[in-house]
Order: C-alpha cells, then structure tokens, then sequence
C-alpha cells in the first residue's frame, strides 16, 4: 500500500465513524493543487544534474497551506500527497487558522556539496515564486533540510518579488525572522502531549523507559525531554542503526558521539540494533521519529511498548493500527504528536506578518495550553466514539475541516 492510500485508507475509516457527508468525504479524496518542476544545477564537476521537485496544496478552507518541503532520495509525489493531506488535519487539530501542503525535492543531500545543496534549495524557490506566499502557502523544514535552507529559499523568493519576504517561510535562523523555540517546538509540543496522557494511564516516568527510532532534531530533543523528566532512554537510532543499554543513554553525549563519528552506532557500552529490532524493545514508551511506514500488519503484533508517540508522519499503517488497538497500545498519532512544530511556525509566520520578536517564554506559554488542551479535545472524542486515538484525531479535524467547507458553500 502506498503513503497516500494508507493516508486515504485512514480518511475512510474516520468518515465512517462520524458518517461525514459524501461531498465532503470526495472533495478531501483530492489535493487542491499538485506542483511538479525540475530543477537543474551544475554541479562541481561540470555536470549538469536534474532534480525533482514537489509541491501539493491539498486543502485550503482553514486558511493558507502550511508545510514542510523535505530532501530525500525516496521522495516522490505519492509521498508529498499524504504528507499534504495530514497536514491539513493536523492544522485543524490544534485548531489554528491554516490549511495543509507539502514539499520536497528527490536527492540524497549527503551526495552533494553545501553549495550545491543551496543551488536546489534556490531552484525550487523560482520554480515555485508563483505557488508559494505570505498569503497562500508558508512552507517550512522537514527531513533533511534546514533553518539555513529555508534562509536560501525566503531570500531567493524576496529576489524574485523585489521586496524582504520573510513570512513567506517558517524554520528560519532567528537571526533573519526565525522563531526563538521552533527548533525544539516538536518534540517539546510532543512531550507536553505525553504528559497529558501519563496522567491519564499513570505512566510513572521513573519505571517506564523510552525508545525512540530517528535521532535528528526531534527524536534527540524528545530525548532529552525525557531524560530530564526522570525517563530511562534505553535506545536511539539513526539512520545506520541504533543503540541499546537497558541502563539508559545520556542522549547529550550519544549526540556528541553521532556529530565526532557520524551515527549513533559505536557508541560505548551500547549494544547494536537495527531500526527494525528497536521497534520490538519492550518499553513504555516508542517515539517512532524517522520516516513514515515503519510499523505495519507484519510487526505491530511484535510492538511492546505501553504508548507510542508519533513524532515522525505516518510511522504506523492502518492495518497496524488495527493490532496496536486491539492489544491496548495507546498510540497518540502524528497529527497530534509532532503539531508543537507547525505551532510554533504559525507564531513565526505571526511575528514575521507583525513585525514583532516573542521570547521563548512567551513561546512557550502559548504552545503548551493548545498542545495540552488539544490532547484533551481527542481524549475526549476517543472515549465518545469508543475508538482509537488516531480515529479520534481525524474525527475532530474533518468535523472542523468540514464546517470550513460548508461555511465557504463549497457544499
């Protein structure tokens, strides 16, 4: 099954659940808008190579499309179609004013130069100067790229329309119109989600250990969170593999090591592990904070974690999510879990629209109600339609995406 039919297959079961109206049901089957271009760049040696960009505005009755663009080789336009569709929902979630997209380029950043890498961050801004706005669609980072590229593409997009743009992008440095937090706005959102939750189920933090798959900015932010909080970190993977000790990771120095040596593996005392092994270490809790499709029909019957928290998109299929469900894992879905991140950009894009600089605190204090409050909006949904949190999750945003469309006569 592809990311977008697990993505639609996902739509339809909420549908269902809430009975959402056929016409609404066939106008969220669709993106609004797909955007393809191509992208040339001469590389250092000469050459002249073609890359593939994306971007898809899937849905816009809440406000301007809103997401990420990531750099990675497997990137195409079926993935960049989900990712767009979640985003939508996960916008409407945490109920701020905005809709769903998505973008991305398909390369392996790791096979290319600084240079070269800004060069394709610059071509899809003047192949998307036309798509992209303050007004209409605020894209950000995603995996792979960087508050640095997202400087590279706000200042190509100003180039072209002759005036200093900086809402037209979030993720920035801080220095040219970033947010201070959007770099830990993810994972930090995320933790004040299982807070809510560990209060509920009484997950005692000092017991229950953490494993999470992906050690980038947010599964090592996560980390630390949950260090500090008392939590027993027993595993973190890269992409090369991960690490195991049952007597818990210090993710600084796990981080120190990945910068000297370039992955988390090798680092002393730890056990190696696969990405695919560290998804089966009974934990508490697994934050699943790689790529999407890692826990499916074939392995979720071998997950031994109490909570799953998704911090990457889509990291567990339907048919898993059946599984999980059915053996009392709570699984807290990504268009919840990861929302601290688009947030935050909303606060950015804000600041940058009002000329204004908020401090962390401030940051801070207004994410952490909508990420707490959000959480007991689902909870509540959860236990009204007796069904799983990610069902839940759906069902409140396609309520509000719905009202949206109905109060604009789409309908």
């Amino acid at each position: 099954m592809s990311v977008f039919d697990s993505a639609m297959e996902q739509l339809d079961r909420a549908a269902k659940l809430i009975n959402l109206e056929p016409n609404i049901l066939e106008i969220l089957r669709s993106p609004e808008r797909t955007v393809t271009i191509s992208i040339p760049v001469k590389l250092a040696d000469g050459t002249v190579k073609v890359f593939q960009g994306y971007r898809v505005q899937y849905n816009s009755s809440r406000g301007p499309y809103k997401g990420g663009i990531r750099f990675h080789e497997a990137t195409d336009l079926d993935e960049v179609k989900a990712l767009s569709f979640w985003m939508a929902l996960k916008c409407a979630v945490v109920d701020i004013p905005l809709g769903g997209g998505k973008g991305g380029v398909t390369i392996n950043p790791k096979e290319y130069s600084k240079d070269e890498i800004e060069e394709v961050a610059r071509g899809w801004a003047r192949g998307m100067v036309d798509v992209i706005g303050p007004d209409k669609d605020i894209p950000a980072p995603d995996v792979n790229t960087t508050p640095e590229i997202m400087a590279w593409i706000a200042d190509e997009y100003s180039k072209l329309v002759g005036k200093n743009t900086p809402a037209v992008i979030t993720g920035k440095p801080v220095e040219v119109g970033g947010s201070l937090g959007r770099d830990t706005a993810t994972a930090q959102g995320g933790f004040y989600v299982l807070e809510e939750l560990k209060n509920i189920i009484e997950l005692d933090p000092e017991s229950s250990t953490v494993v999470i798959q992906g050690f980038g900015n947010a599964g090592y932010n996560f980390a630390k969170l949950a260090h500090h909080a008392g939590y027993k970190v027993v595993a973190v993977s890269d992409s090369g593999g991960g690490i195991y000790d049952e007597n818990g990771l210090d993710p600084k120095k796990v981080f120190e090591h990945k910068k000297e040596n370039g992955s988390v593996i090798g680092f002393p005392g730890a056990k190696i592990v696969t990405n695919k092994e560290i998804l089966e270490i009974p934990c508490g809790v697994l934050v699943p904070s790689a790529l999407e499709n890692q826990i499916t029909g074939k392995n979720a019957g071998n997950i031994k974690a109490e909570v799953i928290l998704e911090l990457a998109n889509g990291p567990v299929t339907p048919e898993a999510d059946e599984i999980l469900f059915k053996n009392h894992v709570h699984v807290v879905p990504d268009i919840l879990a990861n929302a601290g991140g688009v947030t935050v950009s909303y606060f950015e894009w804000l600041q940058n629209r009002e000329g204004d600089k908020w401090s962390k605190e401030k940051v801070w204090e207004k994410l952490e109600p909508i990420m707490r409050d959000s959480f007991k909006s689902i909870w509540e949904k959860h236990k009204e339609l007796d069904t799983d949190l990610r069902r839940a999750a759906f069902a409140l945003a396609l309520e509000r995406i719905s009202t949206a469309i109905k109060a604009k006569g789409l309908v």
